[in-house]
């Protein structure tokens, strides 16, 4: 079975940085593309980024610029890298494989 974790999530400042992290278990990691979610509170979850297992990267508008995904297959992980942190990007952060399984999440939480 497929287990995602997600951390890195936490408090941080308008204008500040997070790096996410979210660590698969299991050999299939390498051929996967992976993507990143978030879901704010009272909102649909939402797609945020989605990298191939080649390194093809793909962003929603709102965070191009802003943000990087990029993975380690060595290290069976794939990151989040969100700079300019905006309000508007507080919410529950997700990873995801392509057959369905998802992390568990962690929060993240832009305020002054």
């Amino acid at each position: 079975q497929v287990q995602l974790v997600e951390y890195g999530g936490g408090l941080v400042q308008p204008g500040g940085s997070l790096r996410l992290s979210c660590a698969a278990s299991g050999t299939f990691f390498g051929v996967y593309a992976m993507s990143w979610y978030r879901q704010a509170p009272g909102q649909q979850r939402e797609l945020v980024a989605a990298i191939t297992s080649g390194g093809s990267t793909n962003y929603v508008d709102f965070v191009k610029g802003r943000f990087t995904i990029s993975r380690d297959n060595a290290k069976n992980t794939v990151y989040l890298q969100m700079n300019s942190l905006k309000p508007e990007d507080t919410a529950v952060y997700y990873c995801k494989t392509p057959t369905g399984y998802w992390g568990k999440g962690t929060l993240v939480t832009v305020s002054s």
